[in-house]
């Protein structure tokens, strides 16, 4: 089965420009904000927009709405959570990089946990941010990416320089390597609390399919309860169950 059955559809573009719509010259960064916490988008558009090259042209509160966002407006960057809620950031910078590959990913979040770092920047996020950096600073990660360059808060560029150095030879048995991007779709949803109906209806699948892959994962991971997955899931970073 397509591991893009559900997904909104698209003409595949290079990113960065928007498709039948003209644009002025002088347009600013065309950027979207992803988070689940509405103060915090609020914030960061006001402080955005306040900057004379930048426009905030979108807020989504999960990463399944970005990702259809993402699609009708082609923005120029998407400062993306990790954490949210029916599709997280990691999951949605694939899925948004598989069409648009060169649109610049950003992410903005609260962990600076090894896992969460290094698969999102395997997703292919252009960047990480913690939250408690200083607004000039993601000003600054966002006009780099826009150069075609990577930024790294400090504290995240010390975890992905101790990842390489303490590389141990051979694939990690992490979720994102054990199961489908599907499969850890259907992971999360359940972890979420999501009914077999529920995620059927989200991802545009039937309920035999949302069975048959449940049946899939416990078999993979050797789990027999909702409870076990729920931790495996928030330990691998697919959800924080975060209210």
């Amino acid at each position: 089965m397509s591991q893009k059955e559900g997904r909104p559809e698209s003409s595949k573009k290079s990113g960065g420009q928007a498709s039948g719509e003209a644009r002025s010259e002088t347009a600013g960064i065309r950027i979207i904000i992803a988070d689940d916490h509405q103060i915090l988008r609020q914030g960061l558009k006001t402080l955005l927009e306040k900057e004379p090259d930048m426009e905030v042209v979108a807020e989504a509160e999960d990463g399944r709405k970005t990702v259809i966002m993402v699609s009708e407006l082609i923005p120029d960057v998407v400062i993306m959570d990790v954490n949210m809620p029916d599709l997280n950031g990691i999951e949605a910078t694939r899925q948004i990089l598989t069409d648009y590959p060169e649109m610049k990913i950003i992410a903005l979040s609260m962990h600076a946990d090894r896992r969460f770092v290094i698969n999102m920047l395997k997703a292919g996020a252009h960047g990480y941010l913690l939250k408690d950096c200083a607004f000039e600073e993601l000003a600054h990660a966002i006009r780099l990416v826009m150069a075609n360059k990577t930024y790294l808060s400090p504290g995240v560029a010390e975890i992905v320089v101790k990842d390489y150095v303490h590389r141990v030879p051979g694939p990690a048995q992490t979720a994102f390597h054990v199961l489908t991007a599907r499969e850890r779709e259907v992971l999360q949803l359940m972890a979420e609390g999501k009914s077999t109906g529920q995620i059927a209806e989200l991802l545009a699948i039937s309920v035999k399919t949302v069975e048959t892959h449940r049946q899939q994962i416990m078999h993979k991971l050797g789990m027999r309860s909702v409870a076990e997955l729920t931790k495996y899931a928030i330990r691998e970073g697919l959800t924080s169950l975060e209210p």
